[in-house]
């Protein structure tokens, strides 16, 4: 049984574009060991008492996590299947955290609410209200949109000049995007507000990033998205995540198409490698399995 989700899981990697050959042998390993056992189901002890019978700490490290990613899609289709807690035979380096996925209600929502910013009366809440907006409607990178400029607004879309690793690319806006970003530049010159920046506080220069993760912080808490102070939550690059996942969940499900947009999304994004952009589909599970199952719909001749 295990064998069969196995074979599922490798083949909707591999028609993703990897290779999945060390991953395909650990899982075969650890299913060979869990049958063994009488098990149908992923099992939490069983997994680490396999990952105790490696050779080296690193072994049990990397049989871990594939077991576990396993794992993950696995339960997204059946919740019989146990998985794991990350990190418990160590980390080999810091791991990203889990995307929150931001619901279209709660975007608005904290627009709405960034309006109160104050000083009231100024360009400052119009700016946290439009730039939150883009980030939402682009997935921009928080840095890359407080270093645009007026004049990188232009008719094809929005010039990022200094994107993470000093790439630049065009980012294509649709058209109610661009009204909002023309509807903001109107409301800074009723405003009299200067400053190259294209987004400004009234010092005329751009927020701090810092200023802006705070703002956004202050705001979901406030509108009870997050925990009390300490607790983790709705981050502002939240909704870089939610641009990401959502483009991926629109994603067609055949293979040529799935590379295809993995490939223009990463370029979107300004990924160093696609590597990061498959990250999202590692990362949420129940969007993995929704495109297996229509992968395998298209195999069996069914209509997706």
């Amino acid at each position: 049984m295990l064998n069969i989700h196995i074979s599922r899981y490798v083949t909707l990697h591999r028609n993703l574009g990897r290779k999945y050959s060390e991953q395909d042998r650990m899982l075969r390993q650890y299913a060979a060991y869990a049958e063994g056992f009488g098990d149908q189901h992923t099992q939490v002890q069983r997994i680490y008492d396999w990952c105790h019978t490696s050779s080296s700490q690193y072994v049990a490290r990397r049989r871990f996590d594939t077991a576990r990613n396993f794992s993950l899609f696995a339960h997204a289709e059946d919740s019989g299947h146990e998985v794991p807690p990350a990190g418990v035979f160590g980390r080999g380096k810091r791991p990203r955290p889990t995307p929150k996925i931001i619901e279209p209600d709660q975007v608005r929502a904290i627009m709405t609410a960034a309006l109160d910013v104050p000083p009231q009366g100024t360009i400052s809440p119009y700016t946290y209200h439009y730039l939150f907006g883009l980030l939402a409607a682009t997935g921009l990178r928080i840095s890359e949109a407080l270093a645009l400029q007026c004049n990188d607004l232009v008719e094809d879309g929005l010039i990022v000049r200094n994107g993470k690793f000093g790439k630049q690319r065009l980012i294509a806006l649709q058209p109610s995007t661009r009204q909002a970003l023309e509807a903001y530049l109107a409301t800074r010159a009723r405003l009299g507000a200067t400053g190259n920046d294209l987004f400004v506080t009234i010092r005329g220069r751009a927020p701090h990033k810092v200023r802006a993760h705070i703002v956004f912080v202050r705001l979901a808490r406030q509108l009870g998205y997050r925990g009390p102070t300490g607790t983790a939550g709705m981050r502002l690059h939240d909704l870089r995540h939610t641009f990401a996942v959502r483009s991926l969940e629109s994603c067609p499900p055949d293979r040529e198409a799935i590379a295809h947009h993995m490939a223009g999304l990463s370029v979107y994004l300004g990924h160093a490698s696609v590597a990061n952009t498959y990250w999202y589909l590692e990362a949420t599970p129940v969007l993995l399995r929704d495109i297996a199952a229509a992968s395998e719909q298209l195999y069996r001749g069914e209509a997706a």
